[in-house]
């Protein structure tokens, strides 16, 4: 959904002392940013920026993890509030409080007492639909989760393997926000038993099976409705050629998940100092305003910009479903394999 870049670093990569002149950030394949806007922290910090993609959020924090004692960089940026307490459990992150992380918005904010962790962006995982489905079937669509699971709603969504997907996972941790431990499996039996399809992530859910996106259509996909982000619909304007004048999709506001990414310097980086001039700048206004356009994701910095794009068609949730991670912590695992076996088998 995002553009990418890699700036290239020198061939010291980072490795030997902390004033190595290279620092490489860990991230998922969503990583972008503009190459201006890495370009002046380069000049301003004298820091050349690498930059490693490693898979979808999940495999990249599994990777992370399991190569923490020789990490392949310094700081790794994309560790969400749905996989969070697995770093930090795994003593992934050294602690560091960036420059410019008071102007963070309280809400965001996670680890206070250590600051291993500082937050980077926001975003909502909801269901989107196809508007163009909806308005030729002469049916209106879904607001909320209750919705999902009425007859004539049969067989029209798509979501992601839970076990696998960010936004699967974020999707799963709606429900259970919403219908509380003891209802939410009743729930996807009954979203299963009104013909729930299941992909493994959101490229494939989004791009191949989703009839109202662009890539959606060209696949020939014939699902109206997606588990994807609240942010999807303007980027649906912003790639078109010719741009619209409103979005082809929409957003059910009552299935939001309210998600949060963060970053943080690694324990055993090997340039500690670009590591933190790095963090600095991922809070730094100018990050922070460049940020939505690019990974089509919401600033967490109070007072910073967002494009008109993100106002018109694609708003924040006003009242998402959000969950302590401390609980995601203590019950991810186990919802996640009853969710396995209740849906995918």
């Amino acid at each position: 959904m995002a553009g990418t870049l890699a700036a290239c670093g020198s061939s010291d990569g980072g490795q030997g002392s902390g004033d190595s002149k290279t620092v490489t950030l860990v991230s998922h394949d969503s990583w972008a940013a503009s190459k201006d806007v890495i370009a002046a922290f380069e000049k301003q910090s004298g820091y050349k920026v690498n930059v490693l993609k490693d898979g979808d959020a999940g495999q990249a924090v599994n990777k992370a993890i399991l190569t923490k004692d020789n990490p392949q960089g310094d700081v790794f940026f994309g560790v969400d509030n749905t996989l969070l307490s697995r770093a930090l459990d795994n003593g992934l992150f050294q602690p560091y409080q960036p420059k410019g992380s008071d102007r963070i918005a309280p809400e965001y904010r996670a680890d206070q007492d250590k600051h291993r962790v500082t937050p980077i962006d926001t975003g909502d995982i909801c269901v989107n639909y196809d508007k163009k489905y909806f308005a030729d079937h002469k049916l209106d669509p879904p607001r909320s989760f209750d919705d999902l699971v009425k007859p004539q709603y049969k067989n029209l969504l798509v979501t992601e393997n839970a076990s696998a997907s960010s936004p699967g996972l974020g999707f799963l941790l709606g429900t259970a926000a919403k219908y509380g431990d003891g209802g939410w499996e009743g729930y996807w039996k009954k979203l299963k038993a009104n013909g729930v399809k299941v992909v493994d992530g959101w490229e494939q859910a989004y791009n191949e099976e989703f009839s109202g996106s662009a890539g959606g259509k060209k696949a020939k996909g014939d699902r109206p409705l997606v588990v994807s982000y609240a942010s999807s619909p303007p980027a649906e304007v912003v790639f078109a050629d010719p741009k619209p004048s409103t979005a082809p999709t929409g957003v059910a506001e009552g299935t939001c998940f309210r998600q949060v990414e963060y970053a943080g310097l690694l324990s055993n980086a090997k340039n500690t100092k670009g590591g933190k001039a790095l963090l600095d700048f991922l809070v730094s206004e100018r990050f922070q305003e460049d940020m939505p356009l690019n990974m089509y994701v919401y600033p967490v910095r109070q007072g910073a910009q967002v494009p008109p794009e993100f106002v018109k068609y694609g708003p924040q949730a006003k009242d998402p479903e959000t969950m302590d991670p401390a609980k995601i912590a203590d019950n991810r695992d186990q919802w996640v394999k009853s969710w396995t076996s209740l849906v995918l088998k």
